[in-house]
């Protein structure tokens, strides 16, 4: 099957973490938006006033007939048909707590450069989000990376490598992009943590040393980090704490 994948042209953002799964599992893909007339298209779908199930926003993946919204509800689709999630139902539904789970960082993640409203510049929320950037430093990093690490201690037949059982799944994934956002917009705050933390920076390698991975991260189809994403690297919002 060819998917087309539909997120905003330009960001990494929540986009990142449905590429990954497909870079990994070598899919056929078109990432919609950024081909001529692609962002145009994906408004279209959008304002579909005729669907029956609309999307609210990106990222949002056309499969076959079927139209599908949020990353994780896009990642437990494709979990089971490119491979990257275990067979059995308990097996998909901890894949699938553990994105959720990622999702509810990501948006933390985000709010500590937008804490009133993403409809607002960074610029006029400067002191909020330095407020809102301490407590997620000191207090939500380390429970959120903490929690991971845990899961990686408790899942003896993944080496300390994976989330779930033996072999990489899309958490995996997810995680190392997790990591190496953080690393991006945190790198200060990151480094004085990273001792804590040895099989999430397992992971991170592990995946990014993955061929079609490594691949992928040395081409122009992975975007930069950039100051229009999630992950965003504000020097006065880091810290060691």
């Amino acid at each position: 099957m060819r998917y087309a994948f539909y997120y905003w042209n330009g960001i990494q953002g929540r986009g990142e973490f449905v590429r990954l799964a497909f870079e990994e599992a070598g899919a056929d893909y078109v990432d919609i938006a950024r081909q001529p007339g692609g962002e145009a298209e994906m408004m279209r779908q959008m304002q579909d006033e005729g669907a029956t199930r609309p999307v609210f926003a990106p990222p949002f993946l056309k499969a076959g007939e079927l139209l599908i919204g949020q990353t994780a509800n896009i990642l437990h689709y494709l979990g089971g048909h490119l491979g990257l999630a275990p067979g059995d139902e308990s097996g998909r539904l901890w894949a699938h707590q553990l994105q959720l789970t990622i999702a509810d960082l990501v948006d933390e993640t985000h709010d500590t450069h937008h804490p009133i409203a993403s409809g607002l510049y960074y610029e006029d929320q400067r002191t909020e989000a330095a407020a809102r950037s301490t407590h997620f430093r000191r207090t939500r990093m380390p429970k959120y990376l903490g929690y991971f690490e845990n899961v990686l201690a408790r899942n003896p037949a993944g080496g300390g490598h994976h989330l779930i059982g033996a072999e990489l799944s899309y958490p995996d994934l997810s995680l190392f992009q997790i990591v190496a956002g953080l690393r991006y917009a945190f790198p200060v705050r990151m480094a004085a943590l990273a001792p804590q933390y040895p099989r999430i920076a397992a992971v991170h390698d592990l995946v990014a040393g993955r061929p079609r991975i490594a691949a992928y991260l040395a081409s122009d189809r992975r975007i930069p980090f950039n100051r229009h994403g999630v992950f965003r690297h504000y020097p006065e919002l880091d810290g060691q704490d």
